[in-house]
């Protein structure tokens, strides 16, 4: 039997609550539906109605999905499931894929020609005086040491800046930089704890598409030039973290290092690498976050952003501005930039 492909989200309709749903080929189907096919199937599902419940027992429920899915056209499923179990996509409202993930981990500088872009715009520091060519050599000599002998450098989101794929993005009103950063996101489908990089991908439960919005202006804190960044002001307003649409098992993404990003404005293509220019990839953020925390089940990974920031082109998201964010495989979410006055009135 060959095994079809499918994706998870979070889906409502008509102001009812979000429930986790099962897209194939450009239709939904709440999982719970699919309940007494996977009963009949004798793989029950651990279902309390949300992606992140499902992800508690990933590996079972990942089986009993997978199972009910390859036999829909068969009289088993038939008989149990029916066309109107269905709903088409354009007919309900996608949210993020897991609505309320209990951490956010997020990898900076971790592109090497995006590094590279940003120390030349914006400088080594909140005081840098060097000038553009210095810059960029002294970045292109920063990530050549960083590949050889470097770690990974994380640092944490809050999930009220999860916002859905195609939800109105707030833009602060007392910010004059806010930027783009189109992100490849793991989720983790099994607790780790001191995972090894061999067996790292062995814990991810799928892929999706994050954009880990930034305000460059909150980036430094020249009151406070000892301790660095602060990531609480430039990442994590509210809706500073579309997230989804889909949530893509695994097992239909062979290698995530073989993976293309694209981002575009207002329909201008801004953004376009592979994940192979990623210094640390996916298996090592994991060795490396899971070396020092606990990692579960529903925790959200982004693993870094590539080259063509605004920074860069020195252009930075107004209201009306139109950001399209598509991984390969894994889809396309749109947002539309708003005022941040607006957002009272959604």
């Amino acid at each position: 039997m060959s095994t079809r492909f499918f994706a998870l989200g979070s889906f409502s309709i008509a102001g009812c609550p979000p429930f986790a749903g099962l897209v194939l080929d450009e239709r939904v189907i709440a999982v719970h539906a699919l309940q007494p096919l996977c009963e009949r199937l004798g793989q029950p599902l651990s279902d309390d109605g949300s992606v992140l419940g499902l992800l508690q027992q990933w590996e079972r429920n990942l089986a009993a999905l997978q199972r009910a899915v390859d036999t829909l056209a068969e009289p088993v499923a038939t008989a149990i499931i029916s066309e109107q179990h269905w709903l088409p996509l354009a007919a309900v409202h996608v949210h993020a894929p897991i609505l309320y993930p209990r951490q956010i981990f997020c990898a900076g500088a971790n592109y090497r020609q995006h590094v590279i872009e940003l120390a030349t715009a914006q400088g080594h520091g909140a005081h840098d005086a060097r000038d553009e060519a210095e810059r960029r050599a002294l970045a292109e000599r920063i990530m050549d040491a960083r590949i050889a002998n470097g770690i990974p450098y994380v640092f944490t989101k809050i999930p009220s800046a999860i916002t859905g794929p195609y939800d109105p993005i707030p833009l602060p009103s007392d910010s004059t930089q806010p930027d783009w950063e189109l992100e490849l996101g793991v989720v983790i489908g099994r607790p780790a704890r001191r995972v090894k990089r061999e067996e790292a991908l062995a814990y991810v439960a799928g892929y999706t598409i994050v954009n880990d919005l930034t305000c460059r202006d909150r980036v430094y804190r020249p009151d406070l030039q000892a301790i660095g960044s602060d990531w609480l002001r430039s990442k994590c307003p509210p809706g500073f973290l579309p997230t989804g649409p889909f949530l893509v098992p695994a097992s239909f993404v062979p290698d995530p290092q073989q993976l293309h990003l694209t981002l575009k404005l207002n329909d201008q293509v801004m953004q376009d690498e592979g994940t192979d220019d990623m210094i640390f990839g996916v298996a090592r953020l994991i060795e490396y976050i899971s070396h020092y925390v606990q990692l579960w089940p529903g925790d959200l990974i982004c693993t870094g952003s590539p080259r063509g920031n605004g920074m860069h082109y020195r252009r930075f998201l107004q209201p009306g501005d139109v950001l399209e964010g598509s991984i390969s495989g894994l889809g396309t979410q749109r947002n539309r930039c708003i005022a941040e006055e607006e957002s009272s009135s959604l």
